[in-house]
């Protein structure tokens, strides 16, 4: 287990994406690192650990903001037993070093070898969330709201939206421009949806892993003052009509399954889901 440089980073991303595949279980994705690229290369990198095997990546644990490592594992390695248990090794290993105070919680939904590594070691399942998607081999219904894609003159309206959707939210101008200047973002875009008045309602960032694979929405949400009125669904429909144009095989998105609201938009959006999954807690 290593932790990159900023170097690296472009290397790391790519991997990443080559692991993204239709129909497997949604994983740590290069959008979730680009997003959290707000925070600058340096961040990102601090914020990696890395599994290789004869110098190329296998496995890439990504720490959030919270108290969760996020796995991305490459399919060739998603059945490896001695792979997965090097990986959940390192986890009682040095897991108290890089969450001292949290309980530890690992989001592995792909590969089903350190699954069983994890269980063996005495994980149990934390809080249920709901994983969606939709396919975007046929056209998306436009949505009922004006959306603009953000450039450097909407980057305001974008942050502000962001702010009053999710209270305490940590993009600000600045944080955009450098999410905007990494690596991932060569294959992203940010949305804002503006209601017949011109007010910004709504807004969301979507991310490409390249064609015919798995686009992800990260994140999305609507003006607190704005609510109840479809501009969620309309701005779903926009981010899936986004990803289709950069010819993603299909948009996908993770929200907790408490999030009764935010689940229910997606469907009405044509999202469809196959069950709840949960994450992993240490013992």
């Amino acid at each position: 287990m290593s932790t990159p440089s900023v170097t690296e980073l472009p290397r790391i991303i790519e991997a990443v994406a080559s692991w993204q595949q239709e129909g497997s279980p949604i994983q740590v994705h290069p959008g979730d690192l680009g997003w959290y690229g707000r925070f600058g290369a340096e961040s990102l990198a601090a914020a990696l650990r890395v599994w290789s095997r004869k110098g190329d990546a296998m496995a890439v644990g990504f720490l959030d903001e919270s108290e969760l490592i996020r796995m991305a594992i490459s399919p060739a390695v998603g059945e490896d037993h001695v792979f997965a248990n090097r990986i959940a090794d390192d986890f009682v290993d040095s897991l108290g070093d890089v969450l001292p105070s949290g309980r530890g919680v690992v989001e592995a939904r792909f590969g089903s070898a350190l699954q069983q590594s994890l269980s063996d070691r005495g994980w149990t399942e934390d809080d249920p969330w709901t994983p969606l998607y939709r396919d975007l081999a046929s056209p998306v219904p436009s949505p009922s709201l004006q959306v603009k894609v953000v450039g450097v003159e909407l980057i305001e309206d974008r942050v502000m939206v962001e702010a009053a959707a999710f209270p305490g939210s940590s993009l600000s101008a600045d944080r955009w421009r450098q999410m905007a200047e990494g690596y991932a973002y060569r294959t992203a875009e940010c949305l804002v949806g503006y209601d017949e008045d011109e007010t910004p309602v709504a807004a969301t960032t979507v991310w490409s892993a390249g064609p015919g694979r798995p686009g992800v929405i990260e994140p999305l949400g609507v003006h607190g003052d704005h609510r109840g009125r479809g501009y969620g669904v309309a701005i779903t429909l926009a981010a899936a009509e986004a990803l289709r144009r950069m010819a993603c095989s299909s948009a996908t998105v993770a929200t907790p399954s408490s999030n009764a609201a935010a689940v229910a938009t997606y469907l009405a959006a044509g999202f469809v889901t196959q069950g709840e999954v949960t994450d992993f807690c240490r013992p």
